[in-house]
């Protein structure tokens, strides 16, 4: 089967152009100008942007956390995923205690099998790090399984010592796996979060002083310093301040292996819609937390300037009225205190027109950048590039035709997540897909899906790239 998309704009990381593009077997064939059309399937793209498919680095589907789950599965987040223009994404499995690193990558296998609408891969978060595991680590390309996850937080549940990470580091180094970590001082916030309650101070605001900037940036250059001696290739997630992405220019200044990950709700969600009376601020708690307009430009600014090299969306999606009508527990788990709100911010759906919007139309950012952020970096880093991430000869036809000038309202009545509120309520954007397609078959076409559950595909991963 034969699909040409003509007379359409196309767009990658580096280059704009009109252009036909001819889709075979799944895969770009060839691009150029007036291309025949015999026999193919046509697609009219005049007036529209032909697009990579958007790659989200960092989501969480069917997680369990905190006493509940994530109440998107890899149905509603991925068809969600699909209808903003993402193709593909990256999940985390989290390694249960007792398990091994593959068993986890089986139970997350397990939760998408028979829902999958859009392609992905898996992360492994290395949660139970005894010598077992940590030896286990370079048997995870036999899996397609090119990074791995420490976290420096959430003592008692899946933070790491030093000891764990630097022995992590050094296997990842040896097997090409990309060491990712998150970057908090998980024992400051330990003992900041017994003192904040044991003083009665249980508000969703005190969330944020549990979670001080300066320990984000501290547990930052200690995992760069750690890189640079082992000479492990580090991927930071979520970075959402000035005190730790500083850190990380300092590093890539130096010539380390090192590069940032941003989440869009860290430009747009502040520390003042969490300090609200009541309890609505715990819609916006997460780890690290929302930080201050002023972070939010620095971040724009060091996403022009190469310092930050991915957008993501961090997707983890609790109710806010959790509870009723059958649904699983929320954000309500929390109302006795900050400390037991479930961790997460939803936006797997809205963070290519978001970002679209507020970067490219505003003129924060290049077309080009654009897609560099969304897609072609996340490809780079996570070992799928150019199969994904591109728009070039043998590339996988993950495509999305992008509407400029299409107007949208975002609301949580409308949107596809499986989740009662939403970051970016009330926002109008301009810029939005019109035509997802994934291996060169439509999966979303002008609000309507098209694929049946189980079509997206496991992605085998290797050679993870530092952008």
């Amino acid at each position: 089967m034969k699909t040409i998309i003509k007379n359409g704009t196309v767009v990658t990381a580096s280059d704009t152009f009109k252009a036909d593009v001819l889709i075979e077997d799944g895969k770009v064939s060839l691009i150029g100008q007036n291309l025949p059309s015999e026999g193919a399937e046509v697609i009219d793209a005049a007036g529209m942007l032909l697009m990579p498919g958007g790659i989200d680095p960092h989501t969480h589907l069917d997680m369990p956390f905190g006493g509940t789950t994530t109440t998107d599965d890899f149905y509603t987040g991925q068809t969600a995923a699909a209808f903003g223009g993402t193709t593909c994404h990256v999940d985390f499995a989290l390694q249960q205690k007792g398990q091994t690193l593959k068993q986890g990558v089986e139970m997350w296998q397990e939760k998408a099998e028979g829902k999958t609408i859009i392609d992905y891969g898996f992360h492994v978060a290395i949660t139970d790090p005894t010598e077992a595991s940590i030896n286990e680590i370079p048997s995870l390309v036999d899996i397609g399984v090119s990074s791995l996850k420490v976290f420096q937080a959430y003592k008692g549940a899946f933070m790491v010592d030093d000891t764990a990470l630097y022995k992590a580091m050094e296997k990842a180094r040896d097997a090409d796996i990309m060491l990712m970590t998150h970057s908090e001082n998980g024992d400051a916030i330990a003992l900041l979060t017994e003192q904040l309650v044991a003083a009665g101070k249980l508000d969703p605001g005190y969330h944020l002083d549990a979670h001080p900037r300066e320990i984000e940036g501290e547990a930052s250059a200690r995992a760069i310093a750690l890189s640079a001696v082992t000479g492990a290739k580090l991927y930071i997630v979520h970075m959402s301040c000035s005190d730790s992405i500083a850190q990380m220019a300092l590093g890539r200044d130096r010539g380390y292996n090192v590069m940032g990950e941003t989440c869009t709700q860290y430009m747009f969600k502040f520390e003042e819609d969490m300090r609200v009376p009541g309890y609505e601020g715990a819609k916006w708690a997460c780890g690290p937390p929302v930080r201050t307009p002023e972070d939010a430009e620095f971040i724009w600014e060091s996403l022009r300037n190469t310092t930050l090299q991915t957008v993501a969306t961090d997707h983890c999606s609790f109710n806010y009225e959790g509870g009723v009508d059958g649904k699983l527990p929320g954000k309500e788990l929390g109302k006795d205190g900050w400390h037991k709100i479930p961790n997460g911010i939803p936006g797997i759906e809205d963070r290519m027109p978001v970002m679209y919007h507020n970067g490219v139309n505003s003129g924060k950012i290049s077309l080009n950048r654009f897609v560099a952020i969304t897609s072609t970096n996340a490809a780079k880093a996570m070992g799928m590039y150019p199969q994904k991430g591109t728009i070039a000869i043998g590339s996988d036809a993950d495509i999305v035709v992008w509407d400029p000038n299409k107007e949208h309202t975002i609301s949580a009545k409308t949107h596809h997540m499986n989740v009662d509120y939403n970051a970016y309520e009330g926002m109008q954007v301009k810029g939005m897909p019109v035509r997802t397609i994934i291996r060169g078959t439509t999966v979303v076409d002008n609000g309507k899906l098209c694929v049946e559950k189980g079509f997206g595909k496991y992605v085998n991963r290797k050679n993870p790239v530092i952008v």
